[in-house]
């Protein structure tokens, strides 16, 4: 499924991302908010989802090559980060709902079977 896909089936905000980034391939969901974690257990095209809004996460979003941050239950992300992962080309969503409902809307989706 296409990150945009996935932004119009659950209705996403998004936050940084142009044509380019949204029509990445989702491979599978990862969720870990602990970034050294992340590193080294994601998967190149994993929709990432994590509560952390600082300018780390485009860092590890570039390095592990996933198709998408998913930020849950309205957080706002930081204008510095917004900044970061537009100039490094990172696609930066977010929901109202919590990492459990995006887990389950991916899964209902076909996402990773």
């Amino acid at each position: 499924m296409k990150v945009r896909e996935f932004i119009d089936r659950i209705g996403m905000k998004v936050w940084t991302g142009n044509n380019e980034g949204l029509e990445n391939n989702i491979k599978g969901v990862y969720a870990c908010d602990l970034l050294s974690w992340v590193m080294s257990h994601a998967q190149k095209g994993d929709a990432w989802i994590t509560v952390h809004t600082n300018l780390n996460i485009a860092a590890v979003a570039v390095l592990t090559e996933v198709s998408c941050i998913i930020v849950p239950e309205d957080i706002i992300v930081e204008q510095d980060t917004i900044k970061r992962a537009e100039n490094e080309g990172v696609v930066i969503l977010g929901t109202s709902l919590s990492t459990y409902e995006i887990c389950c809307r991916a899964y209902e989706y076909g996402i990773g079977l």
